[in-house]
């Protein structure tokens, strides 16, 4: 049987996977859609916010992973790129408004996939962009550190980005941003983010991912992270790789920070504060530092856990206990992550199943130990001295 050329499976792959998101958004979305329809085949717009904050999560995470996972570095200020993104596409969809996106309504009501299509990208591009430019300005200079030292820069570049938006007056940081007045018009940040555009970015997040991992430049990224002075005798320009790296993460932060304003078309300062980023930090280690399958499950974990505990009796009161208080028995128990280093695989299945049947199964009796005593002949050389000795008599 003749098999399927690459270009054209990657193509197949890709029709299949986006009438699936569209399927699936025109569920997910009804309740937003239509006014009238609270709820549809059990669907709300409590569950569709949960569904969608669970698709820009895994964007953060996969593309955390790509800096503290493949190259090996600990970054803390990834949520300065999700604000700068934000910011831009939000600033972009309304100054810009008259001139780029006419047709957009200025009321900021929710619009349909084929209209939202053009703008939305277009903001992501330029939100994505944007961050990935302060991205490599940062990395630059900050990237010939390693460890606690990074982590304390770019720790800092995530507050100097918070402090300049709040004295930014143009998108009015040190209040709420959701709208412009022009005239006698009062411009809304359009909702254009829906199920269908967060879960196509975060698959083409996970597929970039993917590639880079298990291609060359991928390796690299691992030489880096397992023994960079290892790696720069072998000839690898370990600054080069790990500027790539956080110019890339930078991106795909930017991308999840547009789909963020282009949903909440709400945005203050609080929203970026360290405590978001060290949620996203979490993810990262939770899914297992390098596991890309491992954080993007981790990200919908630690997305769902917190609302799904708000269910339980006095849940809303002590879930903020209950909810770390789980983080610590998971890592106790799995210091290693989910995945580990690992990808969902069968390989991966398997040898879990058989890990899980070893606990049910009773161990066999180790193997009797050898006799002791002067009389015991315990290696090949004593019983070669032994057969001299006897020839000589």
């Amino acid at each position: 049987m003749q098999r399927i050329p690459s270009p054209l499976r990657l193509v197949i792959g890709a029709v299949a996977v986006i009438l699936v998101l569209l399927a699936l958004n025109a569920w997910v979305e009804r309740p937003v859609m239509d006014p009238d329809a609270t709820s549809f085949y059990g669907m709300d717009r409590y569950k569709e916010t949960i569904i969608v904050f669970c698709g820009i999560n895994i964007i953060l995470a996969v593309a955390l992973n790509i800096v503290n996972g493949f190259t090996g570095q600990f970054s803390l200020g990834h949520i300065g790129f999700f604000a700068v993104g934000a910011y831009v596409s939000a600033a972009l969809s309304t100054y810009g408004h008259a001139r780029l996106f006419p047709s957009l309504p200025v009321d900021g009501r929710p619009i349909g996939v084929a209209q939202s299509a053009l703008p939305l990208i277009a903001l992501c591009l330029v939100g994505g962009l944007c961050a990935a430019a302060v991205g490599y300005v940062v990395g630059l200079p900050s990237l010939r550190l390693r460890g606690d030292y990074l982590a304390i820069l770019t720790l800092g570049f995530a507050q100097i980005i918070q402090i300049v938006i709040l004295n930014t007056p143009a998108v009015y940081g040190s209040t709420t941003f959701n709208s412009i007045t022009r005239g006698d018009t009062t411009i809304f940040i359009p909702h254009l983010t829906d199920f269908f555009w967060v879960y196509l970015a975060a698959a083409i997040a996970l597929w970039v991912s993917y590639g880079l991992r298990f291609s060359t430049h991928g390796l690299a990224f691992l030489a880096v992270r397992e023994d960079e002075i290892a790696a720069e005798a072998m000839g690898i320009n370990t600054t080069r790789y790990k500027v790539i790296g956080f110019v890339l993460s930078a991106f795909f932060t930017g991308v999840a920070g547009a789909l963020f304003a282009q949903y909440q078309t709400s945005l203050s300062s609080g929203q970026f504060s360290f405590m978001r980023g060290i949620d996203v930090v979490v993810m990262v280690v939770l899914g297992g530092l390098g596991s890309i399958s491992g954080v993007a499950l981790a990200a919908v974990l630690l997305t769902i856990l917190p609302e799904a505990l708000r269910a339980l009796p006095s849940g809303e009161q002590y879930r903020l206990v209950i909810y770390p208080l789980l983080l610590v028995i998971l890592m106790l128990t799995r210091p290693q992550g989910i995945f580990g280093r690992e990808e969902l695989s069968r390989v991966w299945l398997r040898g879990q199943g058989e890990a899980m049947r070893g606990w049910f199964h009773r161990r066999p009796a180790p193997p009797p130990a050898l006799a002791a005593g002067p009389d015991v002949m315990r290696t090949a050389r004593d019983r070669e001295d032994t057969e001299v000795e006897t020839g000589r008599e």
